[in-house]
């Protein structure tokens, strides 16, 4: 059995993140292609971190390339070419820079990677996978955005930190677009099974859900750029569940053909993926409150397709 590929397009922060985090997990080779006036630094960083499997122990071939053939029947692509906010602005505001992008990945990934799973990280994210779906014509269970996953992990983190318990036992939901209409479900919220509510104050929990969103933010304007660590994770966590079939419940954003009531839009939902990629969106019970915000977050995108459709 040969091994698995992995193509991560942009070598940027949070390309070689990806490609270190694929590396340590041993899940195949990896090919970080950026475009050729960066093909130095592509190299560059394959080389370095090939280098330091000799240390940390891992075995796994790193390319830098700027050809696309490179990526030519890759098991899993994930792309983070764009380019990424700066303080002071919001993801939809990089619809008009990112979307040129996102068609000329597209219709590369078209040719040389037609049947690998795709996951989106480029930002405004619901946006460009819907675009890349478009252009592609893939189905929607190999065409998928992370988003839910990292934003779960933030409010799992600011849940835990003031509940005084363990992220470990921490367990969260956010659904709907990836920005600042996303929608934290506190019914969703459990510590090892228990209602996070019992630990933390309504107060409290206003708070955190208003940080959660604003959560990418924060970090844009304390670094001036965007995170890179845990997005790059949640994507490694995707593409990982897809290679070895764990068939991992994990929130994604994925095309939506009737699931909460959302027809024809990417949005951040529960679902499950295995071999066969998006094996099945699952449903939750939503309270009024929660359902309502889902609805407004949904427009909020749609909105942005829109634009995108437009243009």
């Amino acid at each position: 059995m040969g091994r698995r590929k992995i193509a991560l397009i942009g070598a940027g922060n949070i390309g070689g993140q990806l490609a270190l985090f694929a590396a340590q997990k041993q899940l195949g080779d990896v090919v970080l292609l950026d475009i050729p006036q960066k093909e130095g630094v592509a190299k560059g960083k394959a080389l370095d971190l090939e280098q330091c499997g000799a240390i940390l122990g891992y075995d796994a071939t790193i390319t830098g390339t700027s050809t696309w053939s490179d990526c030519a029947g890759a098991d899993v692509v994930i792309i983070t070419a764009g380019i990424p906010r700066k303080p002071g602005e919001s993801r939809d505001d990089l619809v008009g820079k990112n979307l040129p992008i996102i068609r000329n990945v597209a219709t590369n990934v078209k040719e040389y990677c037609p049947d690998a799973f795709v996951i989106v990280i480029s930002n405004p994210l619901d946006a460009m996978v819907y675009e890349l779906k478009r252009v592609t014509g893939m189905s929607r269970a190999k065409a998928v955005g992370m988003a839910g996953i990292l934003d779960s992990a933030r409010f799992s983190l600011f849940l835990s930190r003031a509940a005084g318990v363990s992220v470990k036992d921490t367990r969260a939901m956010v659904l709907g677009g990836h920005g600042d209409s996303m929608v934290p479900v506190p019914s969703a919220c459990t510590i090892n099974g228990v209602p996070a509510t019992v630990r933390i104050s309504e107060q409290q929990l206003e708070a955190i859900i208003e940080r959660t969103r604003k959560g990418g933010g924060e970090i844009v304007g304390l670094m001036g750029t965007s995170a890179f660590y845990a997005p790059a994770a949640a994507a490694i966590a995707m593409a990982e569940s897809y290679l070895l079939d764990q068939k991992r419940l994990l929130p994604c954003a994925v095309y939506l053909e009737g699931e909460y009531g959302v027809n024809g839009i990417y949005m951040g939902v529960p679902c499950i993926i295995g071999a066969g990629g998006v094996e099945q969106v699952v449903e939750i019970p939503l309270t009024e409150q929660e359902r309502a915000a889902l609805e407004r977050s949904a427009e909020h995108v749609r909105s942005i397709v829109q634009i995108v459709e437009r243009s």
